[in-house]
């Protein structure tokens, strides 16, 4: 990733992310909430080649981080989006067979976001903080897997002509 698509990516994730704390979070969602920024941040990431993935990891997370609404330690979600950046880094073969297809990069995408949700929740028992029940945690992570299998595919292909926007022209050969 070149450094002005690395500027470029994170003035538009800084963007959904005023979206998502000025609108999303508002919205009161049957079930549980939608996270619309780490849907955008996940396809961004699944779309990246190898390095791309964990620098977009890290910056998203670290722009996750501001959100006054996160009432965890600062660089938390910045570790957990980076290691979900170097899973995706080290299968990056075989999430191409996924972002191939529209069904099947939205159903990653769902997945995805329950796994990294899962992954900050674990973390957050590692750390010794207080992040409620079980059953509220379950219903919270499927929920938003929910919502984002609903709302990816709108989503998605905008995703896709951003990157292609993004690339340089070097990148797009």
């Amino acid at each position: 990733m070149s450094w002005s698509r690395g500027l470029i990516n994170s003035v538009f994730l800084f963007i959904i992310f005023l979206i998502q704390e000025g609108a999303i979070s508002k919205i009161n969602f049957p079930i549980t909430g939608f996270s619309l920024y780490v849907a955008v941040l996940l396809g961004l990431m699944a779309l990246e080649e190898k390095h791309g993935a964990i620098v977009l990891g890290f910056i998203g997370g670290i722009i996750l981080d501001l959100s006054p609404s996160v009432d965890s330690p600062m660089g938390k979600w910045a570790f957990v989006l980076t290691l979900v950046g170097y899973i995706f880094s080290i299968n990056s073969e075989s999430i191409g067979d996924f972002t191939s297809g529209p069904v099947a990069f939205i159903l990653f995408i769902s997945a995805g976001s329950a796994i990294t949700l899962i992954f900050f929740l674990g973390l957050g028992v590692i750390l010794g903080e207080n992040n409620g029940t079980l059953g509220h945690n379950l219903i919270a992570v499927l929920g938003n897997s929910f919502w984002t299998l609903l709302f990816a595919p709108i989503l998605l292909p905008s995703l896709n002509k951003f990157r292609k926007f993004s690339l340089s022209s070097r990148e797009r050969l």
